[in-house]
């Protein structure tokens, strides 16, 4: 039994319990307080043109006159939001018509509408996987994948990231079930082998879901995906994806068979205690749609700023393939190592992100490059020279 002491007592005293807090909570938040003073803090920069690589609003769609006006349009008119669960809405509503729209795009049979690609990501798991599922997450795929199926109560699987070989090894062993990946990865900018992926999904009897968050817009023809541009459309269950990235808005959306998607409107716990998208916001989006399909001059400027980028980066001696996604990672290391080489990219007027690493890899921070389509050549240029010149003192420092 411990003794208690005039010491200890004086201790207790002098170490007061913070309103709100468990001992736990308050340990919690002391270990995270200086990634996030980091993540708050304001980069100096001296003189000049910033150039923001920062942004994932790949094709530039911000501030386009024919979204503006739409959603201005809806906000001016008699719009008769709904501010309650989507579960209540009809077929006659905008949002049945925007979602069919999509689904004719992505060549699936239904799509919803979700609040965010968090929601789209947590409620799909919610509706297609219980407690008797096996569920093979690609140990990449977003957080709301992971605490998705994880709430549903499945069995979960952390497979190698974009490794076929150990999906493999764990379907052999641990039977049929869902397979979850993304077709580009967010941190690295890597593209996942959706291929081979889909052909093993298919050999061993699982149902397949891709993230298409950082695909849709930029790949494909009009736009359409990785998963549509392979061919892969009748392979993929199920596509879900945030429309906060090239689609230049804020929602989210789930397609696939239309007998599940309708199911999921009912089945998912986000999409039942969410109030529904805005019809502003659906007006917005309706009219990105229409951008993203039309305006394919977007799309081939960012995939020929891309490969110029790419290319530069090479030469100046960063390993970096020279066939990639539009987002390219040009440091991994420590959160605060990252943080640093943002500042010092800050200073010299280059607008990058860090992404911070997972609690499993505390080593893994990027900092990463979003290409996009509004970039010059002459910008490439400078990009290319200001992050050669910080590799070179980097390397001669080390």
């Amino acid at each position: 039994m411990v003794q208690t002491t005039p010491e200890t007592v004086s201790t207790a005293v002098a170490r007061p319990r913070r309103r709100g807090e468990t001992a736990s909570l308050t340990r919690r938040i002391d270990a995270a307080q200086g990634a996030i003073a980091a993540l708050r803090t304001p980069c100096s920069a001296i003189e000049g043109e910033e150039i923001d690589l920062s942004c994932t609003d790949y094709l530039r769609l911000r501030g386009h006159a024919a979204i503006a006006d739409a959603a201005i349009g809806e906000l001016k008119g008699d719009c008769g939001n709904i501010y309650m669960s989507a579960a209540f809405l009809t077929d006659s509503t905008m949002q049945r018509a925007v979602e069919r729209k999509f689904a004719a795009f992505l060549s699936a049979e239904d799509a919803v509408l979700c609040q965010s690609g968090w929601c789209a990501n947590v409620g799909l798991m919610q509706a297609v996987t219980d407690e008797k599922t096996h569920v093979y997450l690609d140990e990449h795929v977003h957080a709301g994948v992971w605490d998705g199926a994880t709430s549903a109560g499945a069995i979960v699987h952390a497979v190698r990231h974009n490794d076929p070989s150990d999906l493999e090894r764990l379907l052999k062993t641990h039977g049929p079930g869902v397979v979850v990946v993304s077709s580009v990865y967010p941190g690295d900018g890597s593209i996942a082998p959706l291929a081979s992926l889909a052909r093993l999904a298919k050999s061993e009897g699982c149902e397949m879901a891709v993230d298409e968050t950082h695909s849709i817009g930029v790949f494909g023809r009009h736009g359409e995906g990785l998963v549509s541009a392979l061919g892969l459309a009748d392979r993929v269950n199920y596509r879900l994806f945030s429309l906060s990235k090239a689609m230049g808005t804020r929602a989210g959306m789930v397609a696939g068979p239309a007998r599940i998607v309708d199911f999921f409107r009912y089945e998912s716990r986000p999409a039942i205690f969410s109030s529904a998208v805005l019809q502003y916001e659906i007006a917005g989006l309706a009219a990105a749609l229409d951008v993203v399909q039309e305006e394919d001059w977007r799309r081939d400027r960012l995939r020929g700023n891309t490969k110029a980028l790419r290319a530069g980066l090479r030469v100046a001696g960063f390993g970096i393939d020279a066939d990639g996604s539009q987002l390219m990672p040009v440091f991994n290391g420590s959160l605060a190592e990252a943080e640093a080489l943002r500042a010092e990219l800050a200073q010299r007027q280059l607008k990058t992100s860090v992404i911070a690493p997972s609690p499993n890899a505390p080593n893994s921070a990027y900092v990463r490059l979003a290409a996009n389509s509004a970039i010059s050549t002459d910008e490439i240029h400078r990009v290319v020279a200001i992050c050669g010149d910080v590799l070179s003192k980097r390397s001669a420092a080390s």
